[in-house]
């Protein structure tokens, strides 16, 4: 499979993994083939990305670091959650379980290396991201070394950590160009709106609240809400802030247009050591490929191809596929390079 943007789909392109909305019901499945009508509906949805099967891609195969079930169980575990959250009832947030399927996949992966882009759409924009920030968080957590349980807690924070946003005007959440001063002021508002709906709850803890209510501040203390800095920021909050950052940056979020992966990298390590500590980063960094599999990519000799590999601990360095003719064509001349062995090569960049 490889990724290809929705404004480059044709007619005929084959779907190689499912399109969900935020309750986990499939909106297209795998396997079906696109038409005008289906590549229409996913631009009005606002996706940007979706994967596609051909015969020279076939072979590639890219795997969450969680189970698309648990996945799309969490996304409708936190949608449900926000809603009762909201209610101010005693009622039971009924995520644990999904907490406990994240972290359990998570532990069980030998080597990670995140490639995969989730398919979010406007329907499941804030839930897909909040589990997936999940999903970053609980990986830094394990690349750090910290014990099950406080994983499962660190898991739950991240999950909950942006549930203060759900009472924000839709044009506010849905916006992706700079905000206005007006429009920064009230959505830097869901920390504390998130803190004070978390904090009173039974299954939750004061911990997981300020993960809600610190995940925006900054090491050098020119974050918010209240300018903490260094050591005054909780440190499972300063992990949450890590897998947010990031994770807004791939797919963007309310004031932060889109960069692709390698991009978000670089912006990361400028940052190391200025809004996040230097080691959050360097481990985080670990885990991240550069250059996810399955994306086309031009190199520094004229050549085009798709990623189909990585090399852990290198992720400016993949394996790159070019095919010597257009993708589709049959019969064409397939050559790998491994960027580690070929040395004067390079990916000039990402096609989208």
């Amino acid at each position: 499979m490889r990724e290809v943007s929705v404004e480059r789909l044709n007619e005929g392109d084959v779907l190689a993994k499912e399109v969900y909305s935020s309750n986990g019901k499939v909106l297209l499945g795998k396997g079906v083939v696109l038409n005008s009508v289906y590549i229409a509906r996913l631009r009005a949805l606002g996706v940007y990305g979706i994967y596609i099967d051909d015969d020279l891609t076939s072979d590639i195969i890219i795997e969450d670091v969680i189970s698309d079930q648990h996945r799309y169980e969490a996304m409708a575990a936190i949608e449900k959650s926000c809603k009762t959250i909201q209610t101010q009832k005693d009622n039971e947030l009924g995520i644990k379980e999904s907490i406990s399927n994240i972290v359990q996949d998570i532990l069980f992966q030998k080597e990670i290396m995140i490639s995969l882009m989730d398919m979010r759409n406007i329907d499941n924009r804030v839930y897909a991201h909040s589990v997936n920030v999940c999903v970053l968080s609980t990986v830094l957590g394990k690349g750090l070394g910290l014990a099950v349980d406080k994983l499962n807690e660190l898991a739950l924070g991240a999950l909950l950590h942006d549930v203060g946003i759900v009472n924000l005007p839709k044009e506010v959440i849905n916006k992706r160009g700079p905000f206005t001063k007006e429009e920064r002021d009230i959505y830097q508002t869901h920390t504390l709106h998130g803190y004070d709906l978390i904090r009173n709850k039974k299954e939750t803890s004061i911990i997981i609240a300020h993960m809600a209510y610190q995940h925006h501040e900054w090491t050098n203390g020119k974050g918010y809400p209240r300018q903490l800095k260094g050591a005054a920021i909780h440190p499972l909050a300063e992990i949450v802030a890590v897998a947010d950052f990031y994770d807004c940056l791939i797919h963007g979020s309310p004031g932060i247009p889109r960069v692709l992966p390698h991009v978000a990298c670089e912006i990361l390590m400028a940052n190391a050591g200025v809004r996040f500590r230097q080691e959050l980063i360097h481990i985080f960094l670990k885990y991240i490929a550069a250059y996810p599999t399955g994306y086309t990519v031009k190199l520094n000799n004229g050549e085009t191809g798709v990623i189909v590999g990585q090399n852990k601990g290198l992720p400016t360095r993949p394996i790159v596929r070019i095919f010597n003719g257009k993708i589709n064509r049959k019969q064409v001349r397939v050559i790998e390079y491994n960027l580690v062995e070929e040395r004067t090569l390079f990916v000039e960049y990402i096609i989208e």
